[in-house]
């Protein structure tokens, strides 16, 4: 069974290019030119340059001696938080800006919800000296607010999505709009494997390099690779060069928010059922009239009702398994992770480690979690709810 991309887009029954006319010239040059400036000897000399030397890659992995030891196996870091800027997100933004760069764009739009996007697209327009305009949901920019300053400390334009829940959600339909309205020098840098083909291809193989690096530094295969997903893409990062090795667990980790049983969660692959969200086919929080069912969790990055098609297909055919965790249990799992490792993580990372627990682990299991981003972020959220 492939869990690669066909060529019309589609992870099995996901995925596809659901667009409006409008964006159709957008849409085409990506997919008919993405590849080839990928595989060009140019592209990937610069790539690996600005991922050696400018996000300080290869990230360490690093064995959490003490979580080993409650948990009973190997657990390993893939630290991640140590990128430039503090998460994953920039090795994905320093693939799309050469790419925009290759198809001659000068103006970049973005979305983000949690802001490490929205601050990775920031960098890498002002390092290639490219404007730059990134969405962000009302809601997030309150409980955001550092990343909201780091933005605009780089010269990027911060615009509120009003509409809605003022979530990513938001932030992601008017990010479309624009790049409807601006289809000619404007490229839109999607910052997770979601929306039309070929951004969830394309933003896998940018973040490809965190699973890449595991399996060198492992020399060999992990038992388990546990990553946060909310669209996917540090978790897609992580699987991508395990897909093919099922003797490797993968889990993705959503937020159940106050509870799957509630109202209030984003456990989209838990609760979720089949439909077409941001222009892709995939598998939707929704009601029985196919509107959208507004997502809740304590984390702006995981505050998603949708997910990206190839988990949708990782799901279905059972090569990944996922859990769901409320926001007290990933406060629980951030306290733990900060006390006993000295590293404090991002919420949306927080929900990966709180899994642990749930699992049957043996003594010579080892296990990778995907620390996707560092928790400074989320000061003010843990100092609110921890009463700090």
């Amino acid at each position: 069974m492939s869990y690669q991309v066909d060529d019309k887009g589609f992870y099995g029954e996901f995925g596809g290019a659901f667009i409006p006319e409008l964006l159709y010239p957008n849409i085409e040059e990506l997919q008919e030119n993405y590849l080839k400036i990928e595989k060009s000897e140019e592209f990937q000399i610069e790539f690996h340059q600005l991922l050696k030397d400018y996000v300080g890659r290869p990230t360490p992995l690093f064995l959490a001696k003490r979580l080993s030891a409650k948990y009973g196996a190997e657990i390993w870091l893939k630290r991640e938080d140590l990128c430039h800027t503090g998460a994953h997100k920039v090795n994905n933004t320093v693939g799309q800006i050469l790419l925009a760069e290759k198809l001659g764009k000068k103006r970049i739009i973005a979305e983000t919800g949690a802001g490490q996007h929205g601050v990775a697209t920031a960098t890498v327009c002002a390092l290639k000296g490219l404007k730059c305009i990134v969405y962000m949901g009302e809601k997030d920019i309150e409980r955001q607010a550092p990343n909201v300053a780091r933005m605009k400390m780089l010269g990027a334009e911060v615009r509120p999505a009003t509409s809605g829940s003022k979530t990513l959600k938001d932030a992601t339909n008017e990010a479309m709009r624009d790049w409807i309205n601006n289809p000619e020098d404007t490229h839109y840098i999607i910052g997770s494997v979601v929306g039309p083909h070929p951004y969830p291809d394309m933003v896998a193989r940018y973040q490809a390099i965190i699973s890449k690096e595991i399996k060198e530094q492992m020399q060999g295969l992990p038992d388990y690779v546990i990553a946060c997903v909310g669209g996917g893409s540090n978790a897609m990062g992580a699987f991508y060069h395990f897909l093919d090795d099922p003797s490797v667990k993968l889990i993705g980790v959503e937020a159940a928010g106050l509870g799957v049983d509630t109202n209030k969660t984003a456990a989209t692959l838990t609760l979720g059922t089949p439909g077409v969200l941001h222009a892709s086919r995939s598998i939707m929080m929704q009601d029985k009239d196919g509107q959208v069912v507004e997502p809740h969790s304590i984390s702006a990055g995981l505050d998603y009702p949708g997910i990206g098609p190839a988990h949708a297909w990782l799901k279905v055919s059972d090569r990944a398994q996922y859990m769901a965790v409320t926001d007290a249990d990933a406060l629980k799992a951030a306290v733990e992770c900060s006390q006993m490792e000295g590293i404090i993580p991002a919420l949306e990372t927080a929900h990966a480690f709180s899994v642990l627990k749930d699992l049957d682990l043996n003594p010579t299991d080892r296990v990778v979690i995907n620390l996707s981003g560092r928790g400074d972020k989320d000061m003010d959220t843990y100092m609110r709810e921890l009463h700090l």
